[in-house]
This record gives C-alpha cells, sequence and structure tokens, in this order.
C-alpha cells in the first residue's frame, strides 16, 4: 500500500505549471522533444521559435526570424542602451549587469517601436477584415495610431538614415517567402501602404525603417505585438554583448555620456557668492530681484 501523498508536496508541484520544459534527472525535452535530437540538428532561430510558440518552423519562416534578428543587432554606441552598457563596464559592472543595465531602458521610447508598429499593422489588417479597402483602412489606422501615440508613425523615417539600408533586403526576403507560400504576405502590401500614405502626406519619402519591417515579418510570422518587441530584445542583446564585452578589453574608467570637454547647459540661477542673503523669487525662473532690474548689456 502506497504511502499518502503530503497535501503540502501536491500543492509545490501545482505551485509552477509549463508546457515548455520536461526535466527530470537524466532526461531534458522542449515542448516534448528531447534535447539530444535537437541538438546539432536545427539552428538558434529554430530553437527560438519551437521554445516560444511550441512549433517547429518550416525553413522558410525559421530564415525570416534569423534575418529580422540579424538586421537589428546593433546601431552603434549613440544608441542608448548600447552606450549605457558601455558606460556601465567603465563603472566597473559586471558583463551580465552592464548588459541588464542596457536591456532595462528598452520600454516604449527606446525599443517600443516594432511593438507599436506591428499594433499599426494589426489595426489595418482588423479594419479590412471588417470590410474596409485596402487605402481607407491604412488612413484609418494611422489616424488612430497617431491619435494614441503622436505625430511620429512607429516603424517609418529615421532620424539617421534616409533610406535605412536593413529594410530592403528583408522586404525582398518576405516576398520570396509569400511566393513560396510560407506567409501570406499581406502585412507586407500594408506596411508598403503605410509607407505611400506617409509619403503622400508630408510630400517627401518617409520611408519604411527596420521596425517597420521586422514588424511585417513578425506580423506575417503570426506573432502578437509583444512577441516582437521581446524578438527585438533579443536581438539587440547580442550587440549590447559585443560592446560591454569591447569595452571591458579597451579599459577606461567612469566615462559618462560625452568627454569632460564638452560642456552641458546649466539652465539653474545664476552663481551667488558665499554668505548671500538675497534668494531667487521663483516667479522671475530663477534669477534675483537684482538681476531682474539690470538692463541686458
Amino acid at each position: 500500500m502506497s504511502a499518502p501523498v503530503d497535501p503540502r508536496v501536491a500543492e509545490a508541484e501545482r505551485w509552477w505549471t509549463t508546457s515548455i520544459i520536461d526535466i527530470e534527472p537524466g532526461r531534458i525535452a522542449v515542448r516534448g522533444r528531447p534535447i539530444e535530437e535537437l541538438i546539432g540538428t536545427i539552428g538558434f532561430p529554430q530553437m527560438i521559435w519551437l521554445t516560444v510558440t511550441g512549433e517547429m518552423p518550416t525553413p522558410g519562416r525559421a530564415r525570416l526570424l534569423e534575418a529580422a534578428l540579424v538586421a537589428s543587432v546593433d546601431h552603434g554606441p549613440h544608441a542608448p542602451s548600447i552606450a549605457i552598457a558601455r558606460m556601465a563596464a567603465t563603472c566597473g559592472a559586471e558583463l551580465n549587469n552592464s548588459m541588464a543595465s542596457a536591456i532595462n531602458v528598452l520600454g516604449d521610447v527606446h525599443g517600443g517601436a516594432g511593438q507599436q508598429c506591428m499594433e499599426l499593422y494589426a489595426d489595418i489588417a482588423a479594419r479590412m477584415d471588417a470590410g474596409e479597402a485596402l487605402e481607407p483602412a491604412v488612413a484609418a489606422g494611422v489616424e488612430a495610431h497617431q491619435a494614441r501615440l503622436g505625430p511620429v508613425v512607429a516603424g517609418f523615417g529615421h532620424r539617421w538614415h534616409p533610406v535605412d539600408p536593413r529594410a530592403a533586403p528583408l522586404l525582398a526576403l518576405v516576398a520570396d517567402a509569400a511566393a513560396a507560400g510560407e506567409v501570406p504576405g499581406r502585412f507586407a502590401a500594408i506596411g508598403q501602404a503605410v509607407e505611400a500614405l506617409l509619403t503622400a502626406r508630408k510630400k517627401q519619402p518617409i520611408p519604411m525603417n527596420i521596425d517597420g519591417a521586422t514588424a511585417v515579418i513578425f506580423s506575417e510570422l503570426g506573432l502578437p505585438p509583444p512577441l516582437g518587441r521581446g524578438l527585438f530584445i533579443l536581438s539587440r542583446s547580442v550587440g549590447i554583448l559585443a560592446h560591454a564585452w569591447e569595452q571591458m578589453g579597451q579599459g577606461g574608467r567612469i566615462k559618462g555620456p560625452m568627454p569632460k570637454s564638452i560642456p552641458y547647459t546649466y539652465a539653474g540661477p545664476p552663481r551667488r557668492e558665499a554668505g548671500s542673503d538675497t534668494d531667487p523669487d521663483p516667479n522671475l525662473g530663477g534669477i534675483t530681484p537684482e538681476d531682474a532690474n539690470r538692463s541686458p548689456s
């Protein structure tokens, strides 16, 4: 006769539930697939897709995912997340802490454009499913996007590149995958229609950027928008790792965002002599009453 199960043990076993991985002594299976059968037989993009979605992607879909991950790896030390990783390294942070410092700033503003663009595409697709034609659905979707997030349309235009060199190769791969029946091609058409609308409104080119192009790929692959951001962060983590590691090799100590020779802008009250009993009047924007009565020199 077997011993009764301690209810606390049963509760502990139910505490975490996962369909991702099954581990016992001497046994590891990811989504039901033994790890020893995956090692050496699939690539990292396939492993990402399998782990996240529970399915094994076709070679064509895995190629699209890999292309999006490759394209987003790095954008130089002027990208705040990369700069933060390098600054953290000069402050003596360990490699993992330098990476975590950088990853923690990848939020809505710096890192969220891909997800926001996927939300735009999904809204346009839903309008089309409800019976709207492509062009009016795009116009309404863009207006709703701008009402929610402001005038800048996520995924289009770039502060550095007149034409983002990463977008065209990604869209070409989407076109190939659509021709092969791997993806529907619907979101590529939506993205290109948004680009045409913005260009017509601005009367100058507003081309799709890396966020718009990867949003096309992730949408074509059927991913929900939050996963688009997660995959971008996974990709950018490679660049963050490389820069933090490089900075550790270069050395440097407590490097700030700019050299000491470049001043910042001070916008506070003017400097006062020690012992001065005249306080700035807050109604005068931080200047003293005497300063306010002086004529400009």
